[in-house]
């Protein structure tokens, strides 16, 4: 069997090369992304880096409460990125707590039942499989509740005046905003299916790649990436669903009026 070839610093110099060729290429014409691309790179560096030093502890250590705080730190980070990613995002702690509160509900559920009935692995809280499996889990499902709740709050500031007069003609609030909760819920959902309805034809899964390339065999690979597709699904769909049904009863209160001064502006 394979074994995993070690990159070198100088390996990775020669990839950030092209980034930066790149960077040039795009503030040369103007595109007003250089400087924004260069900074997610360096803080994509910067923070792996870092993750990497963690990981090699907790995977030491071992300790359920190191993992729990570990997958504390994650879920309030991808709650924290849910409400920066909104153009305008509910006021106060409202934004945070309902998208970080759907992800916990949907990713940590996802992940538990993965980690207690499907893989097993002992103890059931092994970091190698829990913190990977969560990431995954999270990452997903944070792009998917970004994605809806924009849509949802968008949608909503710009047509307030159809959805009032629908109030006014006697509709609930539900009714009022069906339809843009429904588009909200299709926009976070539409890029996993789309990974999906790709995967094996277009592109190779990251999990499934980085198992070939450490030396697992391709059809063990691909029983892996099947099982991380199908928890991903769930898990975006469930949490995007709460979290779009949650943010829409916000827009509202207990008279059934629209209440877009509960949004912030950006």
């Amino acid at each position: 069997m394979s074994t995993l070839i070690s990159l070198s610093i100088i390996d990775l110099v020669l990839a950030a090369a092209l980034v930066a060729a790149l960077a040039v290429v795009v503030w040369l014409g103007r595109l007003g992304v250089a400087r924004t691309m260069t900074i997610a790179v360096v803080r994509m560096v910067i923070q792996l880096s870092l993750l990497g030093l963690v990981l090699e502890v907790l995977f030491g250590v071992g300790a359920l409460h190191w993992v729990a705080l570990m997958a504390l730190v994650m879920l309030l980070v991808a709650g924290r990125e849910v409400s920066a990613r909104q153009k305008r995002p509910l006021a106060g702690l409202w934004g945070f707590g309902l998208s970080t509160g759907a992800m916990f509900l949907s990713s940590f559920a996802m992940a538990v039942f993965a980690l207690l009935a499907v893989v097993q692995p002992e103890p059931w809280f092994k970091p190698q499989y829990a913190i990977p499996l969560l990431g995954m889990l999270l990452g997903n499902t944070m792009t998917g509740i970004a994605l809806s709740l924009d849509r949802l709050t968008t949608d909503a500031w710009e047509q307030r005046e159809i959805i009032e007069t629908r109030l006014m003609l006697g509709a609930t609030w539900s009714e009022a905003i069906s339809g843009l909760r429904a588009q909200a819920m299709r926009n976070g959902m539409i890029p996993m299916i789309n990974a999906m309805a790709a995967a094996g034809v277009v592109s190779l899964p990251g999990m499934m790649t980085g198992q070939i390339l450490a030396g697992a065999p391709p059809a063990e690979a691909v029983k892996y990436q099947v099982l991380i597709f199908l928890l991903i699904v769930a898990g975006t769909g469930f949490g995007t669903l709460l979290a779009v049904w949650l943010t829409a009863l916000r827009l509202f209160d207990d008279r059934e009026r629209l209440r877009l001064d509960r949004l912030r502006r950006r």
